[in-house]
């Protein structure tokens, strides 16, 4: 029977599929610390206190690509090409979501509207990446070469997902609530899309890498179908909520250390 935990461990105990696993995780975040990184730097005056919070959110995304990157190296692995199709973070991208490469390139300060857009993006991929943490967690908490890493990152996640909570709704209350959850409704309606096909490219490489046969590939792709379905119906609305956060200022000192990792 096909279950999240089987797929996991056939995914993780395999060299190769564990090898792109890993390198598509490792680039996704290496490419989440340098925008956030350009972000802290182009931060306008009316949000400077914010400046500091998004360096520790890039901060954190890069310790995690170290991370899995230190994952590799323990299993004697070299980093894998990753396939465009799978590469969520530039797909994002080219879909119109989130502050382009060439606005953050540019050098010129953000605005508001950037930053409202920037924190609408993070509170939506943000999600994704606290729900998948969480599940690893859950499965795999325990591993003995995966569980410390995954503890460590999922608590970063679920920080940086209650830091865009606390921002977004001190930007509505001052004035930005319109354009907070117009923006957020077009990040994650275009987020499922994305995200459904980076989950169908993904098997996809793993099914060729480990030999699924066509019934089993077949039964996943159309689970990933059945759940951007949902998504596309009802699902979303649990990434534009906004509400206060346990964890208050959960971004407001420096990141926490990855001893043993990087």
């Amino acid at each position: 029977m096909l279950s999240a935990k089987s797929l996991f461990e056939e995914i993780l105990d395999h060299d190769a599929s564990f090898r792109l696993f890993c390198s598509i995780a490792a680039g996704g975040e290496a490419q989440g610390g340098w925008e956030n990184a350009r972000i802290a730097a182009l931060v306008p005056e009316s949000q400077r206190e914010l400046g500091p919070k998004i360096a520790r959110h890039g901060a954190d995304e890069d310790k995690h690509g170290r991370i899995f990157h230190a994952l590799l190296k323990k299993r004697n692995l070299p980093p894998a090409e990753v396939p465009h199709d799978t590469d969520y973070t530039m797909l994002l991208e080219e879909n119109g979501i989130g502050l382009s490469h060439a606005r953050l390139q540019s050098g010129t300060p953000l605005s508001e509207r950037d930053i409202i857009t920037y924190l609408a993006h993070s509170r939506v991929t943000e999600q994704r990446a606290s729900e998948q943490m969480r599940m690893l967690r859950h499965y795999f908490g325990d591993h003995p070469d995966v569980g410390r890493a995954v503890k460590m990152i999922s608590n970063d996640e679920d920080n940086h997902l209650a830091y865009c909570h606390e921002e977004l709704l001190r930007l509505a209350r001052e004035g930005h609530g319109r354009l907070i959850q117009r923006t957020l409704r077009e990040c994650a309606l275009a987020e499922i899309v994305v995200y459904r096909d980076v989950s169908l490219a993904v098997m996809a490489h793993m099914g060729a890498l480990l030999g699924w046969p066509r019934p089993k590939s077949a039964a996943l792709a159309a689970g990933i179908r059945a759940m951007y379905a949902w998504e596309r119906l009802a699902g979303w609305h649990r990434m534009v909520s906004l509400k206060t956060p346990e964890r208050r200022n959960a971004l407001g000192g420096a990141p926490a250390p990855a001893p043993g990792f990087a």
